[in-house]
């Protein structure tokens, strides 16, 4: 009797355990299995609580791996500025972010969330990071090959920290200075801002031949999953002001600001981001015509269609006035992830109640859902999606600063040498008696590297880790050359202590956004008194740190020589590398620089055209030998 019952338990336990082993082939799970097939296996599993968390994304603020548990949030994100702690270290980074994934893993499904960050200029929330220099500066350069490098070095810190996905780049398309996102623009040019593109196979690495054009792709755990912003029309609103309107014909939109999302797309981009801006009085957050009817009907997107901060909130006027309809038009519309960022109960509720009500289709929460997962199977996130600790010395390392540098070197542009043919200034002689340097921003990291850099609205002072404009002249010049900073001298001052020539560093202060809107366009004072007090006293280069064209026709005549800086980044070596003649002069304007703002909006290829330097100038100087 006992022989028998022990029998009975024995094929008990094996008929239990094939069931088991049954029940835990999940083909989702099973990265052997093709890609549809993943996707398939998994949607049909998921209820749609599970579908709309996935569509959801919070900021790190709000989030806890309980939430992401309890809610199946799909995504979090670090909006500017938002941090673990004040500079936090690569591994306080990837243990938040891990503590988020684990709750996220500890759900039914187990299915991975993906955390994004805007590394826009280098992983540039992160203190010890290495900052390169903003698009408007890259686009200066002319050189895809620079700019595929750099994302590439983008991806390894990004990863670094345990961050799979970043809101970059922008591919706007600037027409009008004043609009406060410009130097987040490459050109006025879209043929420019279209060979940038390269950036994308810098940071989500290059496809195989084989690989299907338009496909969500990235090549392993040190690449990352890229988005192409702001789709569409961010660059050409009306005056510049940031989210406004851009009214332009069909034709018009399609010839010059969609045309970099043709190659983005061809190019594996994970992700684009919609745009706060209008077109033609239609916000494009619930533009179903071209994010649904274009984007993915016609151009073949195969990637997710994710909203901008709170951007489904601005579809109303005033903002969140009647956020139901809000979330039923951008949804709709082909919006797959909404960020929402922090009140995220209510857009869960009334999301569930617009599909239960049959307001929203349940085929387009599938589709949003779809793409999402697409991407994080494509990315390896279900394999890989706890970050490990083995990229943290990537941080700012001395092969990505070398790579800012060289950056910085090639994105100067030299708008004036001298103030004839015979008298050129540049480049400056490093043994000299005594020099000076004057201006707000020589010895200002945060000015250096403008808005997007540890704070959304940037910041001034030594913000992070880098070598200032005055730092790295004093490394330039000389041993025997005394360097002379005075941050605002007056003209007695510059006359009388016998210079032998000046440098001066001024600008326009940190911003973003609509915080950098400007009518006027002027430098941030005192910066036109110091020009003048320096400039009538002493042979004078003036380096401007801007993120866009400045008012500069009223200084022209009193200056030397004149260089467009842009916002540098961490790294101001690169300045006094060409300055001193190391390296030569090679950057392009990628915008014209106006003569008067009175002629805004006024791009290359207009009928009245009358700038102060053209699109596409540049003085060169040869390398000393």
């Amino acid at each position: 009797m006992a022989s028998s019952n022990a029998c009975l338990l024995v094929i008990l336990f094996l008929s239990c355990w094939a069931s088991i082993g049954d029940a835990e082939y999940l083909k989702y799970k099973d990265p052997k299995q093709p890609l549809g097939v993943r996707i398939k296996d998994l949607m049909k599993r998921m209820t749609l609580a599970e579908k709309i968390g996935q569509m959801t994304q919070i900021e790190r603020k709000v989030a806890s791996p309980q939430v992401m548990k309890d809610y199946f949030i799909g995504s979090v994100l670090s909006g500017g500025g938002s941090v673990p702690a004040p500079q936090a270290s690569a591994e306080v980074w990837v243990n938040m972010v891990n503590d988020f994934q684990k709750g996220a893993l500890s759900t039914r499904l187990g299915i991975p969330m993906l955390y994004g960050i805007d590394a826009i200029h280098g992983h540039n929330n992160v203190y010890n990071a290495t900052i390169f220099p903003h698009n408007i500066g890259l686009g200066a350069t002319r050189d895809p090959d620079l700019v595929k490098r750099i994302g590439a070095a983008t991806a390894l810190e990004v990863r670094a920290t345990g961050i799979p996905y970043t809101f970059a780049p922008c591919i706007a398309v600037c027409r009008d200075p004043r609009w406060g996102r410009c130097f987040e623009s490459y050109s006025e040019d879209h043929k420019i801002v279209q060979a940038m593109t390269e950036i994308i196979p810098g940071l989500q690495g290059d496809f195989p031949a084989n690989y299907r054009k338009g496909t969500p792709y990235v090549s392993g755990r040190d690449k990352v999953a890229a988005c192409a912003k702001h789709f569409v029309g961010d660059g050409g609103t009306q005056k510049g002001i940031n989210e406004n309107n851009t009214v332009l014909s069909r034709p018009g939109l399609l010839s010059i600001h969609m045309p970099a999302y043709y190659n983005s797309i061809a190019k594996g981009v994970s992700t684009i981001m919609v745009s706060y801006s209008s077109w033609n009085g239609v916000k494009m957050h619930a533009n179903q015509d071209m994010i649904t009817g274009f984007l993915k009907n016609t151009l073949h997107f195969k990637g997710f269609v994710i909203s901008d901060w709170q951007g489904i909130d601005r579809i109303t006027s005033p903002p969140g006035a009647n956020y139901t309809y809000s979330i039923q038009a951008g949804v709709n519309a082909g919006i797959d992830m909404v960020m929402i960022p922090f009140d995220y109960t209510p857009f869960i509720s009334d999301l569930t109640t617009l599909v239960n009500s049959n307001i929203v289709p349940l085929s387009r929460i599938d589709d949003a859902v779809r793409r999402i997962l697409r991407v994080k199977f494509s990315m390896g996130l279900f394999e890989n999606p706890l970050a490990d600790l083995s990229l943290v010395d990537q941080l700012g390392k001395k092969e990505h600063r070398e790579l800012a540098r060289e950056a910085v070197r090639k994105s100067l542009v030299l708008l004036k040498n001298g103030k004839s043919a015979h008298e050129q200034v540049l480049p400056l002689p490093k043994k000299a008696q005594n020099i000076l340097v004057a201006g707000i921003h020589a010895d200002n990291l945060g000015y250096q590297c403008g808005g997007w850099t540890i704070e959304w609205q940037g910041a001034s002072g030594r913000i992070t880790v880098g070598t200032t404009i005055l730092d790295a002249i004093k490394l330039a010049v000389d041993p025997s050359t005394k360097v002379t900073y005075s941050e605002n001298p007056d003209f007695t001052f510059a006359k009388t202590s016998k210079f032998s020539y000046a440098i001066v560093v001024v600008g326009e202060p940190p911003y973003s956004e609509t915080a950098g809107d400007s009518l006027n366009l002027t430098i941030l004072e005192p910066g036109s008194t110091i020009i003048h007090n320096v400039c009538r006293a002493v042979k004078c280069v003036v380096v401007i740190i801007s993120g866009r064209p400045v008012l500069m026709e009223p200084h022209i005549e009193v200056i030397d020589a004149l260089v467009a800086a842009w916002l540098p980044g961490s790294e101001g070596q690169g300045v006094a590398d060409v300055l001193f003649g190391d390296y030569g002069f090679t950057g392009k304007l990628p915008r014209t620089w106006f003569k008067s703002v009175d002629q805004l909006p006024m791009n290359v290829g207009d009928r009245y055209y009358d700038p102060l330097f053209p699109f596409g100038f540049g003085l060169t100087t040869e390398a000393h030998i």
